[in-house]
């Protein structure tokens, strides 16, 4: 039964797809994914010491960047949280841009007004939201 309020994306572009897509062309393809913004988020696995990206859809707050754990409404976050929570340096690419950033979990008193610009940007994180007891968190990714 589809989901009220829940817009099922292009899925021809993704994972390792994207991300080559999107270093190969400085984000020329694979910036716009379904019409809203992403960007790279490399970050380092915390037991295996290597380099990690994830494509993930971004918003802005100020001049930092925002990106959700969502996952899709897994009940687990996603890998690349996880990490950040074990070190939360990274390194960001927003089109043919690189910088390092250094991320946080959005506070309980901030997470409202940050999650409300992330669901302008794409509206389902509503939906992954209702599909999981976990509270997704909206991550601060802050250039160093």
């Amino acid at each position: 039964m589809p989901e009220p309020n829940y817009t099922q994306p292009d899925l021809t572009l993704v994972g390792e797809d994207h991300i080559r897509a999107y270093r190969e062309t400085g984000g020329e393809t694979g910036y716009l994914w379904n019409g809203v913004p992403t960007l790279l988020l490399t970050v380092t696995g915390r037991r295996t010491g290597r380099k990690l990206t994830s494509a993930l859809i971004f918003g802005r707050d100020g001049d930092d960047y925002l990106v959700v754990a969502s996952m899709g409404g897994a009940p687990r976050h996603p890998s690349w949280y996880v990490n950040l929570q074990a070190n939360p340096q990274a390194d960001i690419q927003v089109r043919a841009e690189e910088f390092a950033v250094r991320a946080r979990t959005a506070s309980a008193a901030e997470k409202p007004r940050l999650w409300k610009t992330m669901t302008d940007v794409w509206p389902n994180y509503d939906v992954y939201q209702s599909r999981t007891a976990r509270d997704i968190p909206v991550v601060v990714l802050t250039p160093t």
